[in-house]
């Protein structure tokens, strides 16, 4: 099973071709290179550091807030 991630594009290094993002409080190191005209403060899908997809804050946020419930246990009938 693959997973992809929602994060937010805190630094962009190297001609867009890398950088840092953030989620949950983790920062860890991606590459950009599979996604055009990334800004800093745009969200991204990361599998395996890669930025693969693109998307807005919107489903970015549901996407980290549905994550946050499976790893803590939470259920969604509250």
């Amino acid at each position: 099973m693959c997973l992809g991630i929602a994060m937010k594009v805190v630094e962009i290094n190297n001609d867009g071709m890398d950088g840092v993002v953030e989620a949950g409080g983790v920062k860890r190191h991606c590459f950009f290179h599979l996604v055009d005209d990334l800004k800093v403060g745009d969200y991204v899908i990361v599998h395996a550091g890669c930025a693969i997809e693109k998307m807005d804050e919107k489903s970015a946020m549901e996407n980290m807030r549905l994550l946050e419930q499976v790893l803590t246990g939470e259920s969604s009938e509250s």
